[in-house]
Formats: structure tokens, sequence, C-alpha cells
């Protein structure tokens, strides 16, 4: 473990550091402040995290860490800002710790994927690799764990925008940026204030070490943002790659991430042939528009990641005839018009729940979209499985977060596995009785 905080931390921690937010984030920094010989004291919303923050909190510490859940307005770190104390977020705090490689991976859809499959790939090259940002353990506890890193080990980094906007001292080896759509509005004031927050990311690269997909390109051009340095990688809707056949980047959307690891990979100079076994080996992670059970014909697919249009609309895609949609949750703002009339023809069916359903469901009624409101995500299943004829599909893909309703994603993921088995046992039973 790292004996001492680096030199710019060390005159900041000579008082406790004040820690905002008690989630994975906080405790990360905690463990790190405390492999450092250093002390933090939590401050969350939630009483049983840790406390409310005050100005006469302020003038216990110098340092605040805060977890990205705190946008840069909040009123705790406006109080901090007026008392003179220096602020970073989790990610930028970290970073001053790591002494590898950091690559980041940032984009609308499609990053933790590929977080996973440059980790899985470095790995099977023989290199110490990490998958760490906004997926699973936070940057804090890497560095807390791995003592800062080595030389040659590799930080592959998920970089959300909320995590991008407030970065000062972070610096990426390479950024990778899948693809831009409109998604966080309800943080983010607008969709150019979304972009700008995750090209602050490319700000913080060495240069000549980008390399971003179509739609990227395209918003860059719409919003003044130069190009120059930057490797676009055509990525959009790109033909079936007929060697990537039985892997999941085959086809679009997966193949634009296969395409984004492949131009930085030829960039280092590492052998394509590996990457191309890597795509062999490598397996999507759950809630990722993943088969789930068929009966009579009807197959369930969960895409419970999908908690933006884009994401919903590239799971559409991927089928040849309209489905039987599972949508809504928590609202994270964007054009729901605009959204409904772009999958209005892929959708036999919308069964909606959650706080966004009653507004989805008025949009479904003005495209004359079939549909209905269920009061819960069992409801909707039920409703799913009266509906559904053979040869449909029942796909769960929300387009919303999931926050309203459940723990997490992953959380409505893994209740909507359980639904779909049970009722299917159910649906089984009288069948199996004649026998």
């Amino acid at each position: 473990m790292p004996a001492a905080p680096p030199g710019l931390l060390q005159p900041l921690l000579t008082k406790p550091a004040a820690i905002f937010g008690g989630g994975v984030s906080g405790e990360g920094v905690r463990d790190l402040l405390a492999a450092w010989g250093a002390a933090g004291t939590i401050y969350d919303a939630d009483p049983g995290k840790g406390r409310s923050f005050s100005l006469a909190d302020a003038a216990l510490h110098e340092l605040v860490i805060f977890s990205p859940g705190f946008p840069p307005g909040h009123p705790w770190l406006e109080v901090a800002r007026q008392a003179g104390l220096e602020c970073l977020g989790e990610l930028d705090f970290a970073s001053l710790g790591w002494t590898g490689r950091l690559i980041a991976i940032t984009g609308t859809n499609g990053k933790t994927t590929l977080t996973e499959f440059l980790t899985h790939a470095l790995g099977r090259l023989g290199r110490t690799a990490c998958a760490t940002g906004n997926i699973g353990r936070s940057f804090s506890q890497l560095v807390a764990a791995q003592g800062g890193g080595a030389r040659d080990a590799y930080a592959v980094c998920e970089v959300s925008s909320f995590q991008a906007e407030t970065l000062r001292h972070f610096r990426a080896d390479a950024t990778l940026w899948t693809n831009f759509a409109e998604d966080h509005l309800e943080r983010h004031p607008g969709l150019e204030s979304y972009f700008n927050a995750k090209w602050n990311l490319v700000e913080h690269t060495d240069p000549g070490a980008v390399f971003v997909g179509s739609s990227v390109e395209r918003h860059a051009v719409r919003f003044g943002r130069p190009l120059a340095g930057v490797e676009v990688v055509p990525s959009e809707n790109r033909p079936a790659d007929p060697v990537l056949e039985g892997t999941v980047f085959a086809n679009y959307p997966q193949r634009e991430n296969f395409l984004l690891a492949a131009a930085w990979w030829k960039a280092v100079g590492f052998d394509p042939e590996a990457l191309r076994g890597a795509a062999s080996t490598f397996r999507l992670g759950r809630h990722r528009l993943t088969r789930v059970a068929e009966q009579s014909g009807v197959t369930y697919w969960n895409d419970s990641k999908a908690t933006n249009f884009h994401a919903v609309e590239a799971a559409l895609a991927g089928f040849a005839n309209p489905v039987v949609l599972l949508a809504g949750g928590k609202s994270k703002g964007g054009d729901l018009a605009g959204f409904v009339e772009r999958i209005a023809a892929r959708v036999k069916h919308a069964l909606l729940i959650g706080e966004t359903g009653p507004s989805l469901a008025a949009q479904c009624a003005a495209r004359g979209v079939p549909h209905e409101c269920c009061a819960s995500l069992e409801a909707a299943v039920c409703r799913a499985a009266e509906i559904a004829a053979p040869g449909d599909h029942v796909l769960l893909s929300p387009g919303c977060a999931s926050f309203d309703m459940f723990r997490n994603y992953e959380d409505r993921g893994e209740q909507f596995e359980h639904l779909v088995r049970n009722r299917l046992r159910a649906n089984a039973a009288p069948a199996a009785n004649l026998r």
C-alpha cells in the first residue's frame, strides 16, 4: 500500500477529509485515505450513512472529496467552496494516487461493455488490467488495493458524464468515446451541457490518444468542438463482420464497441489477432439484451441496463418484427415524443411502468401505439404473457432509470427474470397435470 498521499494532497490532509456520499465511492475514498494514514468523515443525506454538512463542519476540514451523485452546484459544495475548502471529485482524487496506465472509456451507451472487454483482452495478453470507475470497484478502492499500481498496470476506467464534468487533475493515457445521444438531462440543463461534460474528459487526455465514434464526431461538429488530433472511428450501423461471427461483437450495436477497441489496440501496436481471440472468449455482463426464456414460441429478453432512449432503439433494431415492450421508470429527461415517434413501428404493444408510465402512455396514444399502464413489473410480465403470440418477443428495455421502483437496474433485471420464470412455470403446470 502507498505509505503517504501524493504531495499535492499532503497539506490538505492535516485535518480529516470531508467525504460527500457514503456509497461505493465514499467507502473507497475512506479506504484510500486510511491506506495513506489519513482520516475522513462521511457526510450523507441518509442518516444511516453519515450526517449533514454545514458551515460549522467546514472548519473541521481542508479537503472535500465528493461522489458523482453530487452535482457541481450542490449546496454542500457551495458551502465548502465559500469556506475555502479544496473540492475534488472521487475520480480526480483517486487519479492522483495512480502510477500505472489509465485508459478512460465513456459514451452514452456501450461504455461498460467496452471497459469489461478491454480489461479482458489486456488480461489475455498477459497485462495486469483492472476495470474501475463507474463500474464495480471505484477508482479509490483500486488505488488503495494496488498501492497506486505498477507502472505497466492498466486501470481501464469507465467515466460517466457526472464524473467527467469536474475533472481537474485526472490524466488519461487514452480515451475511447463510443457514442453520444441524449441522456441524463435530469442533471445536465441541455444536450450541449451533457456533451461538454464528456468533452472535459477529452481535454484531460494525452494529445493524439482520443478515439471517438461517428455520433460523437457529428455532435462535436454541431457544438463547435475541434477534432484536430482526435481519431474518428466510423462506427454506426457497420455491416456484420464475418471474422467476428459467433462473438457478441458480430453485429451493431456491439460491433461499435469492438471497432473503438480495435482502433486503440492498433494505435498502441498490439497484435490484432489477439483482440479477435479475446472477442471469441468474451461474454456480455448481465442485463444487456439477454435471452431469459422461451415458451410456446414466445421469447423473453432482459435489457434492464437500457436506461436511455438510444439503448432501447438499439435493442429494438435487433428484432425483425415488432415486440411486446416493457418500458418506463424514473425520468432522465429528454424528448419523450421524439423517442416514441422513433420506436412506434417496432412496438406491437407497450406495457408501461413507473414514474414515466403515464407520460409514455400519452405519447403512445398520440402515435397509435397499442399500450397500457401497469401498476408493477409483475403486472406487466403477467400481461405480456397474455398478449404475446407464438413468434413474439417480450422485451424489458425500460429507457429510464430504475430508482423509482428498484434499487438499481440489476435489481430490476433480476426481478424481471424471476417473474418470467415463475410465470412460465405456472403456465406449464396445468399441462403437466394433464399428462
